[in-house]
């Protein structure tokens, strides 16, 4: 016998349109330093409006007391570079006053595996390869080195790391390897929670020469006898007991300390509370976001 549930209607958590507002109207939560502006992702941004427009709109608040007047919540890079390219007005999404919403720089950047997958789904649209590096502001060479992302990478790998901000080149170590010595390295970066490409290559260099994919052979290494391979591979071990028993140790202090931050976080999806804090507090609202950015850091 099925159990009929009562009907609970969803809140939105937006306007039911979008508004056209003018930028001078927006208040940002933080500026943008010249840093910033010269950054690689900046640069990536800006190409993409000059190439296709804005994709995603930003989201705003009304001001409580100016309903003119509008905080920025989500698209602070994307208003500034409209500001700087003389635009006067920019679409965006009205957030609703009593409504806890995720916003998007809630969420962690894109994933590599992540970012792989949206490149082939562009591609099967139809969007050229170069039209979309333009887009991206990155070299068409690039595009093609994350399309090809998985060749040689066994599912059960593409899975570990779907989540993970791994280096493209990583990836490139990694198809060297037969796919049980893929998942055994996957298994050691996120246990270790080291994912650079150095990394991957120490692991790699510390593989036994039958565990290489046929035709591909160890890289040659230079002033490592076969002697201290062998105590690397020990060291390596001896170093993943000791982590675990330290998890062991600070799994208490760790798991309050996920606590209070995901308490931080949800403090954070509430328009009402980042608007308090944004007219009252902004140093306080500063260092609650430096919180949330570590926790997605981490």
């Amino acid at each position: 016998m099925s159990i009929r549930r009562p009907y609970i209607p969803v809140k939105i958590g937006f306007e039911e349109t979008s508004l056209r507002i003018p930028i001078d109207a927006i208040v940002p939560l933080r500026q943008i330093s010249e840093t910033t502006r010269k950054s690689v992702k900046y640069g990536q941004i800006a190409a993409s409006i000059a190439e296709v427009g804005i994709i995603e709109p930003p989201a705003v608040a009304r001001d409580a007391d100016q309903r003119d007047k509008f905080h920025l919540l989500d698209g602070h890079l994307r208003v500034d570079i409209l500001r700087e390219r003389g635009e006067n007005e920019v679409v965006c999404l009205v957030a609703i006053d009593d409504e806890a919403f995720t916003y998007n720089k809630r969420i962690s950047r894109i994933a590599t595996i992540q970012e792989h997958k949206m490149i082939l789904n562009v591609i099967k649209k139809g969007v050229p390869e170069e039209r979309l590096a333009r887009a991206l502001n990155v070299d068409i060479q690039n595009i093609r080195l994350k399309r090809n992302l998985l060749v040689g990478i066994c599912p059960e790998v593409a899975e570990l790391l779907r989540d993970r901000h791994v280096p493209v080149n990583a990836f490139s170590e990694l198809r060297r390897l037969k796919p049980l010595r893929q998942i055994a390295v996957a298994q050691a970066m996120i246990t270790m929670n080291r994912y650079s490409v150095g990394y991957v290559r120490s692991m790699v260099a510390a593989t036994p020469q039958d565990e290489f994919v046929e035709g591909r052979k160890p890289r040659k290494r230079v002033g490592v006898s076969k002697e201290q391979i062998e105590l690397m591979e020990r060291e390596s071990e001896i170093v993943g007991r000791e982590f675990n028993a330290i998890v062991k140790i600070y799994g208490v202090d760790n798991f309050d300390l996920s606590i209070a931050v995901g308490y931080v976080g949800n403090l954070l999806e509430n328009v009402a509370v980042v608007r308090h804090l944004a007219q009252h507090h902004r140093d306080i609202l500063s260092e609650f976001q430096k919180i949330t950015d570590w926790q997605k850091a981490a």
